[in-house]
C-alpha cells in the first residue's frame, strides 16, 4: 500500500508519500508545494490541484490521508485552509484514491503518543520512524508525512487497538524501542 499524506495550506502545501511494507512504513518522497508566488487564491488552488494530481500520477498511491479542518481564532484562515482541503480532496477523488481524514490531535497521538505534541516533536518522530535526517524544508512536509504515518498505523493495527498493551507488543515488536 502506498499512502499520500497531505497537510493543506494556501502558502505551503506539504505532501509525504510512504509505502506500508507488511508492518514497516518506508519513505518514498516528500516535499512542499510553494504557493507564495501566486497572487490570487483561485490560482493557488489551481496549483495545489495540478501539483497533487501530478504527484499522484507519478507515484501511484492507493490511499490518501489528509488532516481535518482546524478552526483557530481567524475564520478567514480557516476558510482558506478549507479551500485547500477541498481541491486536495478533489485531486484524490479524480484519481480514484481511498480517502481518510484525521484530526491534528489524532495524528500527533499516533506518531508521538501525545495529542498535544509540538511540531518539533512530530518532526523528530517522523524522521526517527522513517530513518531520515530531520532536515525537512518546512513543518508542512514533516506534518504531511505524519498524516501518512497516522494512516499507516491505523490501517495496520485495527484489531489490536482496542485490546491490551501486551497484545500490541506481541503483534508489533518492531515498534518497541528498547
Amino acid at each position: 500500500m502506498i499512502i499520500l499524506g497531505v497537510d493543506p495550506g494556501t502558502l505551503f502545501c506539504g505532501y509525504g508519500i510512504i509505502r506500508l511494507n507488511k508492518t514497516t512504513p518506508l519513505y518514498i518522497k516528500s516535499g512542499v508545494i510553494n504557493l507564495t508566488s501566486e497572487k490570487t487564491l483561485p490560482n493557488k488552488l489551481k496549483v495545489i490541484y495540478d501539483e497533487l494530481s501530478l504527484i499522484i500520477r507519478r507515484n501511484k498511491p492507493t490511499e490518501f490521508a489528509i488532516e481535518t479542518a482546524f478552526y483557530g481564532k481567524n475564520i478567514q484562515s480557516a476558510m482558506k485552509i478549507g479551500y485547500a482541503r477541498g481541491v486536495s480532496l478533489l485531486a484524490a477523488v479524480h484519481n480514484d484514491l481511498e480517502i481518510r481524514e484525521y484530526s491534528p490531535r489524532e495524528v500527533k497521538k499516533a506518531v508521538v503518543g501525545n495529542g498535544a505534541a509540538s511540531k518539533e516533536q512530530v518532526k523528530y518522530m517522523v524522521a526517527s520512524t522513517l530513518n531520515l535526517d530531520s532536515d525537512f524544508k518546512k513543518f508542512d512536509e514533516s506534518d504531511a508525512l505524519s498524516i501518512a504515518l497516522c494512516h499507516a498505523f491505523r490501517f495496520k493495527t485495527p484489531s489490536v487497538r482496542n485490546t491490551s498493551w501486551k497484545a500490541f507488543v506481541e503483534a508489533f515488536p518492531e515498534r518497541i524501542i528498547k
